[in-house]
């Protein structure tokens, strides 16, 4: 076997309490927080002087994670546009099932949550969506139909 299991999908963001807040909502727990520096921490990720703070976020399942990074040094680099669009090519979007979708998407935009398009049913199946969230991540929303 080459792996064992997706540990987690890492998110760099600017307002790490507000990103938090966000997937909270979404009804992601918060496992920890942690401050990660040193050389072995600049050795991973190729930054001399890296200092990041980190929340680990873990689904109710336990089986998924999201770890959250504030980069404080080196900065974090913002590219233009700031908003990409669901084509770039790249990270594209993390998916979440859902219990519903019209109260999740109603809940995330308290929280800066905005539809990219709208909700759409794929047959008999699903509602889905795709929802922009910190520092326009796209997250996917997926409520199965009974």
């Amino acid at each position: 076997m080459t792996i064992r299991r997706m540990d987690n999908v890492g998110i760099v963001v600017t307002d790490l309490d507000s990103a938090i807040a966000f997937y909270t909502e979404l009804g992601l727990e918060l496992e920890g927080r942690a401050q990660i520096e040193g050389v072995w921490a600049a050795n991973v990720v190729g930054l001399d002087g890296m200092r990041s703070e980190i929340a680990m976020m873990r689904t109710p399942d336990g089986h998924g994670r999201l770890e959250l990074a504030r980069y404080h040094s080196p900065d974090a680099i913002v590219t233009e546009p700031a908003i990409l669009p669901p084509n770039t090519v790249g990270l594209h979007r993390v998916m979440f099932a859902v219990d519903d979708i019209e109260d999740t998407v109603a809940r995330l935009r308290k929280h800066g949550g905005e539809l990219v398009g709208e909700i759409s049913r794929f047959e008999d199946s699903y509602l889905l969506c795709y929802l922009r969230g910190p520092e326009g991540t796209i997250i996917g929303l997926a409520e199965q139909l009974s």
